[in-house]
């Protein structure tokens, strides 16, 4: 097993791809810790799947913006398995709706802009004292960090967009310390996201000019999260990797 003996943090890590990720790095021998903020059910049906794939796992509930959460979030991931954290997923981010900019305020900004970014530097923060050399920290960015985003996700790309520049900052600051990190920009990806805020007709179209002539997979994202948090992957830092069948080229 490639994470025999890790502990692995997967915010977000209760559904969708965040379940995949949880899945997998738990197949690969990982103690998951599986964050959730609203998703309850789905947290512990993501257990209860570890559990059965032979794994093990908790969930711990928390709002990643806020900085006493994440603390929280810290402490139970020690007291159940350790002082030692070598993984950290963030997967936490969301678009929450399209709305042009004459429509968007500051709350609108605030929300957007803490759930995507805000929610990265807090748990990068809490966890990177409690993490060996060795240790992998893997941020969700998005192919609109890239392109900009589709209309009325402005701010949801600008976040994204943020997300890449922070990783490669991170990877400089933390690389001397032995933490690699790095990122996953994923494109269209048959989630719930995209069942609440992309039109079935966009999505079909998207899938027709990929030149894979698809969309993504949940799995096809954790696999790449697991690349990136294993050992085979220990000379890649700072990088932002998309995983969008070709409709995007860095």
């Amino acid at each position: 097993m490639k994470l025999q003996g890790k502990v692995a943090i997967v915010t977000g890590g209760a559904r969708d791809i965040g379940r995949e990720v949880s899945l997998r790095l738990a197949k690969e021998g990982a103690k998951v810790v599986i964050n959730y903020f609203g998703s309850e059910a789905e947290a512990t049906e993501t257990k209860k799947l570890v559990i059965e794939a032979g794994g093990e796992a908790i969930t711990v509930q928390g709002d990643m913006t806020k900085w006493t959460e994440v603390e929280s979030l810290i402490e139970q991931t020690k007291k159940a398995y350790g002082d030692a954290i070598h993984i950290l997923v963030n997967v936490v981010g969301g678009l929450f709706g399209r709305k042009p900019i004459e429509e968007q305020d500051e709350a609108w900004y605030n929300l957007v802009m803490d759930v995507n970014m805000k929610s990265i530097f807090f748990t990068t923060k809490a966890t990177i004292g409690a993490m060996p050399s060795g240790s992998s920290i893997i941020n969700f960015s998005s192919q609109a960090g890239r392109d900009g985003g589709g209309g009325g996700a402005s701010l949801y790309a600008t976040a994204k967009g943020a997300v890449m520049t922070y990783t490669r900052a991170m990877a400089k600051e933390l690389g001397p310390k032995g933490i690699r990190v790095n990122a996953v920009a994923p494109g269209m990806i048959a989630t719930s996201f995209h069942d609440r805020f992309t039109k079935p007709e966009i999505r079909t179209n998207v899938a027709a000019s990929t030149p894979l002539r698809r969309q993504g997979d949940a799995k096809d994202v954790a696999d790449l999260v697991l690349y990136l948090a294993s050992d085979e992957s220990s000379f890649l830092t700072g990088t932002n990797v998309d995983i969008n069948g070709g409709t995007y080229f860095s």
